[in-house]
């Protein structure tokens, strides 16, 4: 696998999803979301620090327009989860994890920017797992990109993007970058 790469390290090739593209994704897979569960009741939604948690708290503003329930929105913060932990730093920073609510026999919609190897999701789901006992875990990530390493599969998915192991996807909101918006990218 390829190191990760700075920003300063990748060349943008091409926009996949403006801001009105990536309100859609998150629309659609708020009424998927509904759809498949026969409503909100239950629900706890659950981001993946860093942009996971944006847009688990859009997904939660839509269920609410749509359902008139207002689902729990938690973080996760995977760091100490992660199964390279002792490659990427001595002194990780860790944000934090902070679910309101407990999650046993609770619906929990893990909710993350990029699906790709499937090695942050296992972390999460051993984080989660945890946690308490959920009565289902589902996956709602903005893009698939592909190139599995673990057998994950998201439930609800904004956009499938096939990618060479060379491209990066860049998936912005407007909570951290300043714009919405996903764009695909070449690592230099």
């Amino acid at each position: 696998m390829p190191p990760k790469a700075s920003v300063e390290q990748v060349r943008e090739k091409a926009e996949i999803l403006d801001g009105d593209g990536l309100r859609r994704a998150v629309t659609r897979i708020a009424h998927e979301i509904i759809e498949r569960n026969g409503g909100a009741q239950d629900l706890v939604l659950v981001g993946i620090r860093r942009r996971g948690v944006p847009l688990a708290l859009r997904l939660a503003k839509k269920i609410k327009e749509f359902e008139g329930i207002d689902p729990p929105v938690g973080a996760l913060d995977i760091t100490l989860y992660r199964d390279d932990l002792q490659t990427i730093a001595h002194q990780p920073v860790v944000s934090g994890t902070d679910v309101p609510c407990r999650i046993d026999d609770k619906i929990v919609v893990l909710v993350d920017d990029v699906l790709f190897t499937g090695r942050t999701v296992r972390a999460a789901l051993d984080e989660l797992i945890d946690l308490g006992r959920p009565k289902a875990i589902q996956l709602a990530v903005i893009v698939d990109r592909g190139h599995r390493e673990i057998p994950i599969r998201a439930d609800f998915v904004g956009k499938n993007v096939p990618t060479s192991r060379r491209e990066v996807i860049m998936v912005n909101v407007e909570e951290i970058d300043g714009h919405d918006g996903v764009s695909i990218g070449e690592m230099l």
